[in-house]
């Protein structure tokens, strides 16, 4: 690969010209900059991304915290996958990119993880990244506040944070799991249960209180048989579609925190007899791929996967240039109406 001295040499001019074309460029002439850009173009020079961060003072770089060990099921879930391709696209626009701080258990095992924030937060500010997008993985609370507070640009995924240049993105969990429920009701429902997602998790909280609120908005009693906790993924589905099938008086719909656990509990209703929707409605949220193509296909509340990932690019970049953007961005979501409710 060439270098910025090669490019020098046979442009005829200084190392210091090059650096310049690359970080400052409006201090060199167009002529000069224009063979500079063409020569690295044509030998495929690329400059250093940490010298350019260290000469400028500024990073195109943003780090993405986020819990990797291959043990645990999130970084495969879909809807983080659509979300992060929204944010990598949005940042990519703005001429940044993507650095992912590993959180696995082999970090762990060196010393190098969230149960040890100070570290991290040391390590942001040697690679002179110029933000953090941090995803939460349901036990990083400590490290989350310490990122919020250290000053560096810090936007978090459907986790509050509060802090001098910090924010956070959301969906409107809660009002899209009443606008579940206000549909079933719509149906003659009246034995809505719950499939709810990890106690502690913000999202699942909020859909909680969201599916309580439309049951006392429509009257119905809440029973706490009703509520039974998932993890997100099919599997729990599944066994919390068991435990309510085994009930006395059986719901006549499940509203699921999540697509995953909702096709987990169409898999146990059909495995129990039962037809979808005729004897159990069922309705997710999230609106992943998958929802539009089980059989029949799932009624769900959408989330903005990818308008998740532009708002985070833009709440961050707001900040990295000094625009503000320090309030928390709560999206809408909507309800898609398909065949495993019946109307």
């Amino acid at each position: 690969m060439a270098t910025g001295r090669e490019i020098a040499q046979l442009c005829g001019v200084s190392v210091a010209t090059v650096s310049r074309v690359f970080n400052q460029p409006e201090t060199v002439n167009e002529e000069t900059r224009d063979r500079v850009l063409r020569v690295a173009n044509e030998l495929g020079y690329q400059p250093n991304e940490s010298a350019r961060a260290l000469s400028t003072k500024q990073s195109t770089m943003i780090g993405l915290v986020w819990d990797t060990d291959h043990r645990r099921p999130g970084w495969r879930h879909p809807y983080l996958q659509d979300l992060l391709i929204g944010l990598k696209s949005a940042l990519s626009a703005h001429g940044y990119h993507l650095l992912m701080l590993a959180t696995s258990g082999d970090a762990r095992e060196v010393g190098a993880s969230l149960a040890d924030p100070v570290a991290y937060v040391n390590m942001t500010r040697r690679h002179h990244l110029g933000g953090l997008v941090l995803i939460d993985s349901g036990s990083d609370a400590e490290a989350f506040e310490a990122f919020a507070q250290s000053g560096v640009p810090c936007v978090a995924l459907d986790v509050a944070v509060d802090g001098p240049r910090a924010t956070y993105v959301t969906s409107d969990n809660a009002g899209g799991a009443q606008s579940a429920v206000r549909h079933l009701v719509g149906l003659g429902h009246t034995r809505i249960a719950t499939i709810t997602g990890p106690p502690g998790n913000q999202p699942s909280e909020a859909r909680v209180s969201g599916y309580r609120k439309g049951m006392l908005q429509a009257g119905l009693a809440l029973r706490d048989e009703y509520v039974v906790a998932g993890d997100f993924y099919r599997p729990s589905g599944t066994a919390a579609a068991q435990r309510l099938l085994a009930l006395d008086e059986q719901p006549t719909a499940v509203f699921a925190a999540s697509d995953e656990m909702a096709v987990g509990a169409l898999l146990a209703a059909r495995a129990a007899g039962l037809r979808v929707p005729q004897d159990l409605a069922i309705v997710g949220f999230d609106d992943i791929e998958i929802a539009a193509v089980v059989d029949p296909a799932l009624t769900t509340v959408a989330q903005d996967k990818p308008g998740f990932g532009v708002a985070a690019a833009k709440a961050i970049m707001a900040m990295i240039t000094g625009a503000g953007q320090e309030e928390p961005v709560i999206l809408p979501t909507r309800l898609v109406v398909r065949g495993s409710c019946g109307g």
